[in-house]
């Protein structure tokens, strides 16, 4: 993985500076280390980093601070790829957050998952390199929000499915069940066809367009029936 330029966005003094040690750890570089919204979209317009990572909730309100800087630097950087991290499932600020058009790169991750530190700078890489990955949590409460449409896949296909939705290709969900490439991608094209959702080839479409049926947000295949 090439040397990545990160911005990194975190209110707690000692866990910015943890994150900074671990990236820098393995070879990226922390252009920018600050403790709120208004400070990281100064930060970007600044350094231009390849990628931000930032906490939802910062200065002054602890609301949605972070994810709304996030928001802000996707529409007005083309191609910046961001990681937002939150304390707790937060599914509105993810499903916001999915829903943005920034054409690059795109996570939500839970805190809880720093604690694996191979694991987060590999999300880190991942959505820098122009995947979406979706904390497996967030996939899971997803999941059991919309029992109807999904009632239609094998245990296996839900398999596959939290495993794309967390932004792995198929190579890597081969790996991670022990199968062979051909048989994911007939899971995969079963998962499409049972949902009703035609087959993408870019990865990034097909987990957003997977996500936004799960949401069942307005317009979409469940309202259509």
């Amino acid at each position: 993985m090439p040397r990545l330029r990160v911005a990194l966005a975190e209110d707690g003094v000692l866990l910015r500076e943890g994150l900074a040690g671990l990236l820098d750890r393995f070879g990226h570089e922390v252009v920018a280390s600050v403790g709120d919204g208004a400070a990281l979209i100064a930060a970007v317009a600044e350094h231009e980093p390849d990628i931000v990572v930032a906490d939802v909730r910062m200065p002054p309100g602890f609301t949605d601070e972070g994810l709304r800087a996030a928001l802000t630097l996707r529409a007005s950087h083309p191609g910046l790829a961001v990681l937002v991290l939150s304390q707790y499932v937060e599914q509105t600020y993810a499903a916001e957050l999915l829903d943005s058009d920034g054409g690059s790169g795109i996570g939500y991750l839970l805190k809880d998952r720093i604690g694996d530190v191979r694991e987060f700078v590999d999300v880190v890489e991942r959505v820098a390199a122009g995947r979406t990955v979706v904390d497996p949590e967030v996939v899971r409460q997803l999941l059991s929000r919309r029992r109807a449409p999904l009632s239609r896949l094998t245990p296996r296909e839900r398999e596959v499915l939290g495993l794309v939705a967390e932004g792995r290709s198929n190579a890597a969900v081969a790996r991670a069940l022990v199968v062979s490439e051909a048989a994911v991608s007939k899971h995969i094209a079963g998962i499409l066809a049972k949902l009703d959702l035609p087959p993408a080839g870019d990865d990034h479409r097909r987990v957003l367009a997977v996500l936004a049926y799960l949401r069942g947000r307005p317009g979409g295949p469940e309202e259509r029936r």
